[in-house]
Order: structure tokens, then sequence, then C-alpha cells
């Protein structure tokens, strides 16, 4: 049985991600499972979605990574728990880019409806995008914070707590994954959209079903991209068709 050799897009992906999966693992940014797990997500999202896609989950990992870096010390004082550890494992990666993988592998088995893969895989990816920068910058640089669902004042940190500079940080990275997608057309608008929605949706499900412990935060971080990729895909069939 012989084998058709890869071509020079390809080899460039593999190169890209096994690159990323080297200095994830030595940096210890990533488990060596949740590096593997990494790089066949990321190899899907390419497959099935082009370089859009992997443009939208390299944007979302670097700046994930770089603000759950930032004032790294500062954010160990404030969590109950501590600061969180920065090598992430692979039920971390799949609770930020499964929602991505799927929707890719399903794009490469039915390639005719790709538009609508690729929008709904950057929406999942800014919703994951925003979850993460208003959390991890918002303890930095928030000032008064509020737990969603009371509205009441609560300390920084807890399950559920948002401030309104972590909340516009969010939406600002929403918007980032919107203008890599192709601008703020009506495509650009629904990731945005999605993305902030899917963050809100997170900060619900941390201050009601995480506080009463019955889901963790993977779970929590799961739904709300998939929450959002759901969304983008009911505006896409609402605006395209």
């Amino acid at each position: 049985m012989t084998t058709l050799p890869l071509g020079a897009t390809e080899l460039l992906m593999l190169l890209i991600l096994g690159g990323i999966m080297f200095i994830c693992i030595r940096k210890k940014k990533l488990t060596i499972p949740g590096a593997l797990l990494a790089g066949i997500i990321g190899a899907a999202t390419f497959l099935g979605t082009g370089w859009t896609g992997l443009l939208s989950l390299l944007l979302f990992f670097i700046l994930g990574v770089w603000a759950t870096s930032h004032r790294k010390e500062l954010k160990a004082k404030i969590t109950p728990e501590g600061i969180h550890p920065e090598s992430r494992k692979a039920s971390q990666v799949f609770a930020n880019g499964g929602v991505a993988g799927i929707v890719s592998f399903i794009a490469i088995l039915d390639p005719s409806h790709l538009p609508l893969y690729v929008l709904m895989v950057a929406a999942s990816l800014a919703s994951a995008l925003a979850d993460t920068l208003s959390s991890e910058l918002g303890m930095v640089y928030g000032r008064n914070f509020y737990n969603i669902r009371s509205f009441k004042k609560e300390p920084k940190g807890l399950d559920g707590v948002v401030s309104l500079e972590g909340t516009l940080i969010g939406a600002a990275g929403a918007g980032l994954m919107a203008l890599l997608y192709g601008g703020f057309d009506k495509m650009g608008i629904i990731i945005l959209l999605a993305g902030i929605l899917g963050n809100l949706l997170d900060s619900v499900l941390g201050a009601t079903l995480e506080r009463d412990k019955r889901i963790g935060n993977d779970s929590v971080n799961f739904l709300n991209t998939l929450f959002a990729a759901i969304f983008a895909g009911a505006c896409y069939a609402l605006v395209c068709h």
C-alpha cells in the first residue's frame, strides 16, 4: 500500500504544531497528554477549517498562555485556592478547544457546509478567549467585583464573580477573534456576540452549578464554548437562509 506525500502546506502545519507542542512541554505550559491533545485538535482544526481555524486556535492559545502568566504572583494571593497551575492538563485543553476540534472533524466529513463550521469554530474560540482574558486579567485590573447572579459585591477570584473591567477585556478578546475571522461584517458581529454571551454564560454557570459543586470548571468551559458555537450556527442559519 503506497501513501501520498504530504504537500508543502500540510508539512508546514505539522512543523508549526510540532514546534508549539515541544515548546509548551519544555516550558511546562502543557502536560505531555495535554500537548498531544492540543496537537490533535490543531491538526483537526486545520484539516477541517483551514488556516482561518488554525490561526483562531493559535490566537486563543497564545493570548491565553500570556494572560495566565501575567501577574501570577498577584493572582496567587487573590484566588482562594491559590494560583492556577500553568501546566494545563488534557482535560483543560479539551474543555477549551474540544468544541473547535469536534466541529472541525465534522467539517472534514461534511465540507459542503464549510463556512458554517469555520464560523462555529471561531465563535467557540472567541468565547474561550473572552472567558480566559476576563477571568485572568479581570482579577488584576478590575476594581469592583459582583456576583453575576445576585449583583452583590463579593471578593475577586470566586466562581461567578465579574468586574466591568474584566468583562470589557473579555469582549475585546472576542473582538480580536472576530477581526482575525475577517473583520466586523455580519459574520464578525456574530462571532463577537457569541464570545461575549458565552463568557457571560460561563459566569452564570460558575455562580450557580459550579458553586453548588454540581459541575467542575472544565465542564463550565466546555459548555460556554458549545453554547457560543450553537449560537453562531443558529445566527448563520437566520442570516444566510
